[in-house]
């Protein structure tokens, strides 16, 4: 089973002044049906999930009811980490994952492997011979780089597993921070970039795996519902003093999830669940 998370945190252009969580697992041996959940983080700008556990045991539910069984190897793609957050995060998310194995199996726990991507880097590979090299000067979708510049004792590689568009490809960094599948570097870079040509959206390879892409989706679509289901409430308290008591008004036609809000800065923002008929749909690729 494949697992796949991101954050997106707010920035001074959102509205929703909270970070959001997005996480999809597989449904299917082949890796190409999902499904997502989102929830919102109480902590603003908390690099770690904080009901990972939750989400986790979600997803194995519906994976053992379409499947009638329990996955026994698990891949986890972690995304939304600076370097500096990568232990912290590990060690926090790591419990959560064991707690929800712990609570969704009776015996034969599954193997688990946390992998980091590292989208965010300014690292650009180009051929030693021009040949080799696309029309836009990059290597070919596939180069795999795990000597010279990376970590020297640590399980890390770069990913160039996507064409360049029109402009220079920007590898993906992937971090092995913790491996209970041991996994050989030939076996997970060849799956990584096997990987990146299932996205549903896509008829080439993309430029990181569909688990971290979908998670990416579903936390950016739960920020645009809450902001269209808070538009009033932003409105409002955009215009009014910030001591002042917001009211907000709850819609009839719509299941609210009211998230508490520990800062006096920002009104309790309501934020919309997903439609019963698409919860386990793919509405976010």
């Amino acid at each position: 089973m494949l697992l796949g998370a991101d954050i997106s945190h707010p920035n001074v252009l959102t509205k929703v002044k909270r970070s959001i969580t997005g996480m999809c697992g597989s449904m299917d041996l082949s890796a190409t049906t999902y499904i997502g959940r989102s929830s919102v983080q109480k902590e603003t700008h908390n690099p770690t999930i904080e009901v990972l556990e939750e989400l986790v045991s979600e997803l194995l539910f519906n994976y053992k009811e379409r499947n009638k069984v329990l996955p026994q190897r698990i891949l986890y793609y972690r995304a939304g980490l600076t370097p500096s957050q990568f232990r912290g995060t590990l060690n926090a998310e790591i419990i959560s994952l064991k707690a929800a194995f712990t609570k969704t199996y009776e015996k034969n726990m599954p193997k688990l492997t946390f992998i980091i991507a590292e989208k965010s880097n300014h690292t650009r590979f180009l051929p030693d011979n021009p040949q080799d090299a696309d029309r836009f000067g990059n290597c070919q979708p596939g180069t795999v780089v795990d000597k010279g510049i990376v970590f020297e004792k640590e399980f890390d590689f770069y990913l160039q597993s996507h064409p360049g568009i029109n402009s220079k490809a920007r590898p993906t960094h992937y971090h092995v921070l913790y491996d209970e599948n041991n996994f050989n570097s030939d076996l997970i870079q060849s799956l990584t970039y096997h990987l990146c040509y299932l996205s549903a959206t896509c008829t080439h390879a993309i430029s990181f795996v569909p688990p971290i892409a979908y998670a990416r989706n579903i936390a950016e679509r739960a920020r645009m519902y809450a902001t269209a289901a808070n538009t009033d409430l932003i409105s409002q308290f955009e215009a009014m003093d910030i001591d002042d008591e917001i009211e907000t008004k709850d819609n009839e036609n719509q299941s609210f999830i009211e998230i508490e809000n520990g800062s006096n800065k920002e009104p309790d923002y309501l934020f919309p669940s997903v439609s019963s008929k698409l919860t386990n749909m793919m509405y976010f690729a």
